[in-house]
């Protein structure tokens, strides 16, 4: 075999390998106390793959919000590493959006002025950056509200407006933190929709922490759920209810929905173990 043709063989090998969109190995975060340490995650070791939606259970206290703000680069972890596509990751990234459960709108912004401030900081050119921003407002359904204030928003309208600034500046991860925990049921779903149809049209990947263990099985390709005292995986496991061209009626009629629902309910709690073998 000549040298270019090993080359070709090699990079059609290296195309077929999963692509690592976030690492952490052996990542701990503990925070000064008193005269004690709070152990808030305890040797964390996590890969998820470009274009998963992962979805992380646990219950208050058990680190999910800092997993999420040490990926997103808010937190720095006390020990380990975290990489993001294979670099090393410490610091806020315009490849990594972030929508968290309190839209945090600036409230002197309309909606479409909150979406292009991503990328006014990016300086992209003010044409430009209000084409983009009006596109993506009209994706999340606000092109009729557009002029509109934080104030003057529904919470539903707000969290759309959040999500459109995350998508604002094209990145290539989304974390999510319980983003639609205090919305009622109707605009809850609707949203669920909207972002799941997000993932399926761009591919990108998705990080999405909820207390909610239907909510992850509607959303998540994986799921993955936390215990505390430190912060650590208890269970990681594929979903295998969530097929991308499935309406969410196909995940909750499904025959194994109820064993899976309970499965992840017992892990959630204090004195369960690792539940893997019992998921495959």
């Amino acid at each position: 075999m000549t040298e270019a043709a090993v080359q070709v063989f090699q990079s059609s090998l290296a195309a077929d390998e999963p692509v690592q969109a976030i690492t952490m190995r052996g990542v701990k975060l503990i925070y000064p106390n008193g005269k004690t340490n709070a152990e808030v995650l305890g040797h964390i070791n996590l890969s998820i793959q470009e274009g998963e939606f992962v979805c992380i259970l646990g219950p208050s206290g058990c680190g999910k919000t800092s997993l999420l703000k040490v990926a997103a680069g808010y937190e720095q972890p006390t020990s380990g590493m975290v990489s993001i596509y294979e670099r090393p990751h410490y610091r806020p990234h315009h490849e990594v959006g972030v929508v968290f459960q309190h839209a945090n709108l600036f409230p002197w912004l309309s909606v479409q002025s909150n979406v292009e401030f991503g990328l006014k900081m990016l300086s992209c050119p003010r044409a430009e950056r209000k084409e983009k921003a009006a596109s993506i407002v009209k994706q999340v359904g606000l092109t009729s509200y557009s002029s509109l204030f934080p104030f003057q928003l529904s919470g539903g309208m707000k969290q759309r407006t959040a999500i459109a600034r995350a998508l604002a500046t094209d990145p290539r991860i989304i974390l999510m933190d319980e983003p639609f925990a205090s919305l009622d049921a109707i605009t809850r779903e609707s949203l669920q929709y909207l972002i799941r149809k997000i993932w399926v049209n761009s591919g990108k990947t998705i990080v999405f922490i909820t207390h909610d263990v239907d909510e992850a099985l509607l959303l998540g390709t994986r799921i993955i759920t936390m215990q505390a005292a430190p912060g650590r995986i208890e269970v990681d496991m594929p979903n295998p209810l969530n097929k991308r061209s499935e309406p969410f009626t196909f995940v909750r009629k499904h025959s194994r929905y109820g064993e899976l629902r309970d499965l992840l309910v017992r892990s959630l709690r204090p004195e369960s173990h690792a539940l893997q073998d019992a998921a495959e």
